[in-house]
Parts: C-alpha cells; sequence; structure tokens
C-alpha cells in the first residue's frame, strides 16, 4: 500500500461541518453509525495516502456519491450506504491485520551459490563479455540479479517471457530498464546501443529468464556486446544452453557460443546454503533442520522452504506456539506440491 501522504491529501481529509439530519429515512442510530464511519474513512485516507477519489473507487462506490456521503448531504437511504461502507472497512482492517501476521521471508543473503552469480555477472561487467547463468528453480537467481543491479552502476535487470521473446519483445524490456524512449521499432536496438555509448565502459544488461528468448534475440544479445563493448549475462535454466549442444553443426549457433565467455551452471543448491536459510528463519531443532533440508533438495530450493515455512508459521501462530516439525510437515502436506516438486 502506498504510505506516501501529501499535504494536499491530509487537507482533504477534514471532518466534515455538517451531519445528515435526521428524519424521514434516516435514524438517529444510522447518524451515530455515520460519524463512526466517517472517522474510520479518514484514518484510512491518511494511513495510506488515498485522496477521496480513491476511497471511493476502493469501495467501489461513484466519486460523486461518495462525495455527497462523506460531506453529510447524501439524501438516498443513510443505512444502506453505512451498511456498504463498513464493510469496506471492516475487510480492509482484517487484511492489514492478517498482512501484520504473515512471516516475512528472510532477506537477501550473501550464500556461496549467490556468491557464484555476483562473480560472474562482475566478470560480464568489467570484462565486458557475455556470460550464462542457468541454475535450477528456486536457487535465488533472480533476487541475486537484483541484488547486483542495487549495488552496481550500470546494471540493468531485463526479465523477458514467452510474450516477449521474440527480438523486439526483448527490446521493448530493455528499452523500459535503461529508460530509452523510442518508438520506432527499426530504431530500437540502435537507440539501446546510444544509451550504451552515452554510459560508457561498465554496462551490464542482465536478462533473466532467458530460455524464453528465441534464437534471433539470443543472437541481438552477442550484437551489443560485439558492437557496443558492453556485457551481457542471459539467466534461466538449462535449456538456453543445451540449444548449444542440440546444434553443434548450426554456424549460426557457434557465433553466439563462441562468444561465452563463460558460464555458471548449478542444478541443486549447495546444502551449507541451505543450513543458512533455514537458520534464517530460525529453525534450529534438528528434526526440523533434516525435514526442511529434504524439501530444499527438491525442485524450487529455497522457494520451496520459504513458501513451507510460511504456512507453517502461520499454522503455529493459529495454535498459539512456535513452530515445531508437526507444522512444517503439516504445511508441507497442505501446500499439495510433492508430485510436482
Amino acid at each position: 500500500m502506498n504510505t506516501h501522504i501529501s499535504t494536499s491529501q491530509l487537507k482533504a481529509w477534514e471532518r466534515p461541518t455538517r451531519a445528515p439530519e435526521v428524519g424521514g429515512n434516516k435514524t438517529q442510530a444510522d447518524v451515530d453509525l455515520w460519524r463512526n464511519l466517517v472517522d474510520r474513512i479518514m484514518t484510512a485516507g491518511k494511513t495510506y495516502g488515498w485522496n477521496k477519489a480513491e476511497v471511493a473507487r476502493r469501495i467501489g462506490m461513484p466519486d460523486a456519491t461518495f462525495s455527497q456521503y462523506f460531506s453529510g448531504k447524501y439524501d438516498g437511504r443513510l443505512d444502506t450506504m453505512n451498511e456498504k461502507v463498513s464493510q469496506w472497512l471492516d475487510a480492509l482492517e482484517e487484511t492489514v491485520s492478517l498482512a501484520a501476521t504473515i512471516p516475512q521471508s528472510p532477506q537477501y543473503m550473501s550464500l556461496r551459490g549467490s556468491q557464484e552469480v555476483i562473480e560472474t555477472l562482475t566478470w560480464a561487467q568489467l570484462c565486458p563479455d557475455l556470460v550464462m547463468i542457468t541454475l535450477g528453480a528456486g536457487l535465488g537467481k533472480t533476487e541475486t540479479c537484483r541484488q547486483f543491479c542495487r549495488t552496481r552502476p550500470h546494471a540493468y535487470h531485463a526479465t523477458v517471457s514467452e510474450n516477449t521473446k521474440t527480438v523486439h519483445g526483448m527490446l521493448v524490456e530493455l528499452a523500459d530498464e535503461l529508460d530509452v524512449k523510442e518508438h520506432n521499432p527499426a530504431r530500437l536496438a540502435r537507440a539501446i546501443g546510444n544509451k550504451i555509448k552515452r554510459t560508457g565502459s561498465g554496462t551490464l544488461l542482465i536478462v533473466d529468464e532467458g530460455q524464453h528468448l528465441n534464437d534471433e534475440a539470443l543472437n541481438q544479445l552477442r550484437h551489443f556486446v560485439d558492437v557496443y563493448q558492453c556485457g551481457v549475462a542471459v539467466v534461466g535454466n538449462s535449456e538456453v544452453y543445451s540449444r548449444f549442444t542440440k546444434h553443434r553443426s548450426d554456424r549460426s549457433y557457434a557465433q553466439v557460443k563462441s562468444r561465452i565467455g563463460k558460464r555458471l551452471h548449478r542444478a541443486a543448491p549447495y546444502e551449507e546454503d541451505l543450513a543458512t536459510y533455514i537458520a534464517a528463519w530460525g529453525v534450529i531443532e534438528p528434526a526440523c533442520v533434516k525435514f526442511l533440508t529434504g524439501i530444499g533438495m527438491k525442485g524450487g530450493a529455497f522457494r520451496q522452504i520459504d513458501k513451507t515455512m510460511r504456512m507453517a508459521t502461520m499454522v503455529a501462530i493459529g495454535e498459539g506456539s512456535t513452530v515445531e516439525l508437526k507444522h512444517i510437515q503439516s504445511a508441507w502436506k497442505m501446500r499439495d506440491v510433492e508430485d510436482m516438486a
């Protein structure tokens, strides 16, 4: 939720100067409830930095109707409007209360595996060079790439998908990260290249989920390395690199493969990294550690541990206790992903 609050937003939430008049279809109880709801609306608006239009949208009420209701000038049935507003406020408070109890995942940690990714990205940026990072699911490659970009200048992290796997789709994602504005598709690659040249040496383009890229898009990345002397890291699963072993005689594949300066490949997490990650969840009981380590060795690795521990913690909170092995086992069973992991 957006918590930035401007001065104008605070002024917008001044208490109404009048209240609905009792009579007709408005009882004293309706008016008293209206006053209470107005106070709660003002608190929510100020807390989350929402103006009246945003609150009206969230309630599902036309702006003009909400304005009349809030100002005490609504002529229709006040009890009906009170009920609608009350339901929204109750749901909001329930959501906030629930969100406060959901355990947070451990922050980024410099694990052995993540350090290998950092070193490979650093190589690509400094040389500059084309590198491929192919890791198993849930090994933290994306979060490590984000951490690299947070702590290094001129490093840009774009993520592609099945919808953006073409040259143009990939270029659009890169342009967005590089803040390049070019509406002519034919000039987009050159505009990105010019931005790289202006930035100077040390530019790194990280393309995540690289297994989705088609061959032409991979070749475009090679072009950036050759022509603009920037580093490029293609990050994804093993599929992206396996193409080169399947098409050894293909000249276009050989062109790209010969330019790969380094490849980092790992399918499973290091046990020491699993131990560190499990400890970050505050789990020290040997039986719990053993069970979570087994989960972490399945497909999904750290992500499996994370989702299981979040659910286990919620189960334990519901029982008013700390997390025990039975909670972790119950959470794993409730997730029902054994056949998928």
